[in-house]
């Protein structure tokens, strides 16, 4: 199957009842879960605790798979941190990463895979940041389902990323020569610094993933 015939989506479990989060799979034939959570358990929301959940997904007939270790956004390499905060473009070169994009794009081939974590709201998550990010980057369609059953494509999301980080400003004389995929690099730079993993006291780590 060719990359731009796919369509992976991505979803957050929020705080859903299980029933209705299996309705909203169900709404966009999804078959299979990939959990890209890096900690994939919930004090508040127990019914996605992964060996719960998994079974779970597997008695209402859909496939699971954890995926946290090499697409979660917690990552253990310290030379994907800058001043103890996580870049999502180190990240991304990892082999790990690598990895488990490679896993994805094959199970594709065979199920309509969602990629689940546990932010409601797309854009205060990796898996549209960064996940997502470098699927589309591939030539994949990829969309998020958001809390309400609705559909958002990637390219809507970006759009909306844009507006609220003020990108797309006419008045904006520094934007006006830039691509808006050199727009939207910065702006995924500028969210992930609001909502990406933090360790504290860990500086940034010359190394491999530096451009």
């Amino acid at each position: 199957m060719d990359a731009s015939t796919r369509t992976i989506l991505t979803v957050g479990h929020s705080n859903h009842v299980l029933e209705d989060f299996l309705e909203l799979l169900n709404l966009h034939g999804v078959t299979a879960v990939a959990d890209v959570r890096s900690a994939p358990y919930s004090r508040f929301n127990p019914q996605f605790n992964r060996e719960q959940f998994a079974g779970s997904l597997k008695a209402s007939g859909f496939r699971y798979s954890y995926l946290g270790c090499e697409l979660g956004g917690r990552s253990d390499d310290l030379s994907c941190y800058e001043c103890g905060r996580i870049r999502y473009d180190r990240l991304a070169r990892t082999p790990g990463f690598r990895d488990g994009l490679e896993r994805i794009l094959r199970g594709a081939e065979q199920y309509r895979i969602a990629l689940m974590c546990a932010e409601k709201e797309p854009l205060d998550c990796h898996r549209v940041l960064l996940v997502g990010h470098e699927l589309d980057r591939q030539g994949v369609e990829v969309a998020h389902i958001l809390a309400d059953g609705a559909l958002e494509s990637h390219a809507s999301a970006m759009n909306r990323l844009l507006a609220e980080l003020g990108f797309e400003s006419e008045d904006d004389l520094f934007n006006r020569h830039r691509t808006r995929d050199q727009l939207i690099e910065e702006a995924i730079a500028q969210q992930t610094k609001r909502v990406g993993h933090v360790i504290e006291g860990v500086r940034s780590v010359a190394g491999r993933n530096d451009p």
